[in-house]
């Protein structure tokens, strides 16, 4: 690989050309003939006459030359220099270049796990069981439904599983009573068309109003439900409620709430 201006030595040991003395402190620095550029004065070796010498205080380097404190004569003998090269720096990897192998941390090395500070491998995102993201939704709306089929209440919360094999835990809260005596009121939950509970009569229900049926029976009302979707889509969940008989409400004037939660498969 060619350069631009001077070449990076990395951990390399390299044996200048011999050198011959003459009454000056300056003297040209190569290698196989070529100007030789050392880094600094502090990684070259230079035994003159059979003495290593100082660095910075026998001798500098500057550029591609070597400058001793004093001048040299004739009969003085520049045994050796020997560069060491940057020993201190391995340099800079190019990108892409470093693999797994390279790493001494502990733990697992691969494409899910990432290195943590204290030089150990932890795995990448969620694991089984872990709660990924959460939605919800809330509304204040009394909503009547007057039909023996369970019929949207338009409470709803959408949310998009990051994997088709994560799963969706959904909760609703909220109030329903009945309007109706001698009758009863039910509720589920839809995945878009599709009744989780899959009954007739819902998550809930059995909410049975007597003779006096103003709001009869009114109360606070949960479902959890753990769902597989087994989709990466968009999915919208929904309450549905719908009676036996005459008219029952979701809602009664308090706030209801249906909240998803997606779980790590």
């Amino acid at each position: 690989m060619a350069y631009i201006g001077k070449q990076p030595v990395v951990g390399n040991f390299v044996k200048l050309d011999a050198i011959t003395t003459s009454a000056t402190t300056t003297f040209n620095l190569t290698n196989g003939g070529v100007a030789y550029f050392p880094q600094s004065a502090n990684n070259c070796l230079v035994s003159l006459n059979g003495i290593l010498q100082a660095p910075t205080d026998s001798y500098t380097i500057s550029g591609s030359t070597i400058v001793f404190s004093s001048a040299l004569t004739t009969s003085d003998v520049i045994d050796f220099i020997i560069v060491l090269g940057d020993v201190l720096n391995i340099g800079t990897p190019s990108d892409n270049t470093v693999s797994l192998a390279k790493l001494t941390a502990t733990g697992t090395k691969d494409a899910t796990t990432f290195l943590r500070g204290d030089n150990t491998f932890a795995s990448a995102g969620a694991t089984a069981g872990q709660v990924i993201q959460v939605v919800t939704a809330t509304d204040t709306t009394n909503r009547t439904v007057s039909s023996t089929s369970f019929t949207s209440t338009t409470v709803s919360a959408s949310i998009t599983p990051a994997s088709a094999s994560n799963k969706v835990l959904v909760l609703v809260s909220g109030m329903m009573s009945i309007n109706t005596s001698q009758s009863y009121a039910y509720l589920t939950v839809y995945r878009g068309a599709t009744d989780l509970a899959s009954t007739t009569n819902g998550f809930t229900g059995n909410y049975y109003a007597g003779d006096s049926p103003v709001n009869q029976n009114a109360g606070a009302i949960s479902v959890s439900y753990l769902d597989s979707p087994s989709t990466t889509s968009s999915t919208t969940y929904t309450v549905y409620t719908r009676t036996n008989a005459g008219s029952c409400n979701f809602g009664v004037s308090s706030k209801q709430t249906i909240t998803l939660l997606e779980v790590k498969g």
